[in-house]
C-alpha cells in the first residue's frame, strides 16, 4: 500500500492554484456566421493566424447551439445572454402571426415578423422594417454590465443587423451593420457614427463596383473540382464576381476584412478598453455564412474563405495588441452548417437529398383548404420545416380537426423524422440530460416560446436539405436539429493564460455566466440558462 504525506498536498487546493484569470478591460466577443465545429475541426491543423492563437487558449470543440432552430437570428441570441431562445424569445429568424396581419412589399396581406424589426411602427413589414431589439425579452451582457458598472461602452458590428442587435442588446453605444449599401446604424444615431466609418464604406463601394477573384491558397487546391447543382449551375470552382454583384460580394473574404474596419473604427473613436470602466466589443463576420450557402461547406470556397477569416481575426488580434489594454476573448458560432446534398452523394453520403416541395407550408395548406372548404390556405409559414401555423381561414370550431390533418399529413411524409404540437412542446419537461444527448423534443423546447412559436413544428430527417431546388447564392443551409447544425466551436483565449482541450459538450448560453464571472458580475441564476465553464486550468476556478 503506497503511504502519501498529507504535507505534500494543501488543505486547500485552491490556495495553490494556477493564476487568477485575467481581468479584462476589454470583452471581445466574436461570432462567425455558419462556422460549424465540423469547419473548425477541418482547418485547426491548417491555419497560422488568429484561429491558430484560439486554438491555444481554452478549446470547447463539441460547443452546441442546444436548440432546433438553428438560424442566424436565435443563435446569435444565446451567445451574450445566457439563455436559449426559449427565453430570449428569439425563436428564428422570422416567424409567423396570425393575430396581426400586415401588409408586405407588395401591398399583399402579411402575417411574417422580422426578428430585429419593431413592427409596431407604422408601414413596417418583415422586408421593410426598422431594426431594433424590440423583440428580444432578455438583457444581453452589455446590458447587465451598464445597469451595473458606470463607464461600460457596447459596440456590435456584424454583416447582418440581427447579429448586431442581438449581441449589442437594448442600450448598445453602437450597433452598426451592413445594410446592402453601407454599414449603418440606427437611423437616429447616424450623424454620430465612429468618423472613419466614412471610409470603410468607401472603401466597400469601390471593393462592389470592380470584378473580383478570390485568390485560392495551395492548401485548397485539392478541393477543385465541378459540383453540378442543376443543369445551368455548378459549384467547386472559384468563379469571378461580376462587378456590382453586391449579394456575391458579400460571399468574399473582403466583406468579414471590412467588417472588421468598421469594427476597429468604433474601437478607436471610443478608445474601447482603455476607460474607466470594462466594455464589450461584439463582431459578427457573416462571409461564411454567404460561402456555405451559395457555395457548400467542403469546396475551394469555403476553404478560401476560412484561410482568409484566420488572416483576418490575426490582424484583429494584432490591433487589440497594439492598444496595451488586458483583454479576453470568446469565439463561437451562431450555428453550423452542411454541405450541398450534390457533393455530398459523391463524397460518401448516399442519403443526401433536397426536400420534397410539395412539403412547403403552402402547398400543404392548399390540400387542406381544399378539404376543409376554407376560403384560403389552411397553414402559414416559409418552408417545409421549423415552425408551421393554423391560419386566420381556419374558423375556430375547425382548428382541432385541421391541426390533426396538418400533423398527420407531415407525419406520414417520408423525409419527416418528427412533428410536435404546441401541446406536446408545453407538457415536455425541461431538458436535463447533457445537452449532446438531448432528444429531439428537449431541442425543440429550447426554442419554444408560446407566444410566438408555431401550433406545431416539423423537423427534417438527417441530411434532408431544406431547399428543394439550389440556386445561385443558394445551395446549401441550415435549420435543423442535427449535429452538423447544433455544433460550433466555443474558444476563449487571453494573453499568459494555460489552454487546455475539453473534449465534452457544452453550450453557448454558458457564455454569459463565464464572461460575467471574469469582470466580477452577479447574474441570478434563476434569469438565465447556462453555467459558467472553470477556465484556469488546474484546481482554481474563475467561477464562484
Amino acid at each position: 500500500m503506497l503511504a502519501l504525506s498529507t504535507a505534500a498536498f494543501p488543505a486547500n487546493a485552491k490556495e495553490a492554484a494556477a493564476p487568477a484569470a485575467v481581468a479584462p478591460k476589454l470583452i471581445v466577443a466574436i461570432a462567425v456566421d455558419q462556422f460549424s465545429s465540423d469547419l473548425f475541426n477541418e482547418y485547426r491543423g491548417r491555419v497560422t493566424g488568429g484561429l491558430a492563437r484560439l486554438g491555444k487558449g481554452v478549446v470547447f470543440a463539441r460547443g452546441h447551439q442546444s436548440h432546433a432552430a438553428t438560424e442566424t437570428c436565435p443563435g446569435h441570441s444565446t451567445i451574450l445572454t445566457g439563455s436559449h431562445p426559449a427565453r430570449t424569445g428569439i425563436i428564428a429568424n422570422d416567424w409567423q402571426n396570425p393575430r396581426a396581419a400586415r401588409t408586405d412589399s407588395a401591398g399583399k396581406p402579411s402575417y411574417e415578423v422580422y426578428c430585429a424589426e419593431d413592427e409596431s411602427l407604422p408601414g413596417s413589414n418583415a422586408s421593410n422594417y426598422t431594426v431594433s431589439p424590440h423583440h428580444l425579452k432578455v438583457p444581453t451582457l452589455g446590458d447587465r454590465m451598464k445597469s451595473v458598472f458606470p463607464g461600460t461602452r457596447v459596440v456590435a458590428v456584424s454583416g447582418k443587423d440581427r447579429a448586431a442587435v442581438m449581441m449589442g442588446g437594448h442600450d448598445a453605444d453602437f450597433e452598426i451593420w451592413w445594410d446592402g449599401k453601407s454599414f449603418t446604424s440606427y437611423k437616429t444615431k447616424l450623424a454620430d457614427l465612429p468618423a472613419g466609418l466614412a471610409a470603410v464604406n468607401a472603401r466597400a463601394t469601390a471593393a462592389i463596383a470592380k470584378p473580383a477573384a478570390i485568390r485560392l491558397p495551395a492548401d485548397c487546391a485539392g478541393q477543385v473540382r465541378d459540383i453540378p447543382i442543376s443543369t445551368s449551375m455548378k459549384i467547386g470552382r472559384l468563379a469571378l464576381r461580376k462587378p456590382g454583384d453586391e449579394r456575391g460580394w458579400r460571399a468574399t473574404p473582403e466583406f468579414d476584412a471590412l467588417t472588421l474596419d468598421a469594427a476597429l473604427a468604433a474601437f478607436d473613436e471610443l478608445k474601447l478598453g482603455r476607460g474607466s470602466g470594462t466594455d464589450v466589443l461584439a463582431v459578427s463576420f457573416s462571409a461564411t455564412d454567404y460561402v456555405g450557402h451559395g457555395f457548400g461547406t467542403e469546396g475551394p470556397e469555403m476553404c478560401a474563405q476560412i484561410h482568409a477569416l484566420d488572416a483576418t481575426l490575426g490582424r484583429f488580434f494584432a490591433a487589440l495588441d497594439k492598444a496595451k489594454m488586458p483583454y479576453a476573448v470568446v469565439l463561437t458560432a451562431d450555428h453550423g452548417g452542411h454541405d450541398a446534398p450534390e457533393r455530398n452523394r459523391e463524397d460518401a453520403l448516399p442519403e443526401a437529398q433536397r426536400v420534397d416541395a410539395a412539403l412547403s407550408a403552402k402547398s400543404v395548406g392548399a390540400i387542406l383548404a381544399t378539404r376543409f372548404g376554407l376560403a384560403d390556405s389552411a397553414l402559414l409559414g416559409r418552408s417545409a420545416f421549423g415552425d408551421i401555423y393554423l391560419s386566420p381561414a381556419v374558423p375556430p370550431e375547425k382548428r382541432a380537426d385541421v391541426l390533426q390533418a396538418a400533423v398527420a399529413a407531415y407525419r406520414q411524409n417520408p423525409q419527416v423524422a418528427a412533428v410536435f404540437t404546441a401541446a406536446d412542446i408545453v407538457a415536455a419537461p425541461a431538458p436535463s440530460a447533457p445537452v449532446d444527448e438531448w432528444s429531439l423534443l428537449d431541442r425543440v423546447k429550447a426554442s419554444f416560446d408560446p407566444e410566438r412559436s408555431g401550433d406545431f413544428i416539423v423537423l427534417l430527417k438527417p441530411y434532408v436539405t431544406p431547399i428543394p431546388a439550389g440556386g445561385p447564392g443558394f445551395v446549401a443551409t441550415h435549420g435543423s436539429p442535427w449535429g452538423y447544425d447544433r455544433r460550433v466551436p466555443i474558444l476563449f483565449w487571453w494573453k499568459g493564460m494555460t489552454g487546455f482541450e475539453q473534449p465534452n459538450a457544452v453550450e453557448t448560453v454558458d457564455i454569459l455566466p463565464t464572461l460575467a464571472s471574469l469582470i466580477g458580475l452577479a447574474v441570478p441564476s434563476a434569469e438565465i440558462d447556462g453555467r459558467c465553464l472553470d477556465l484556469i486550468a488546474g484546481p482554481a476556478s474563475n467561477c464562484h
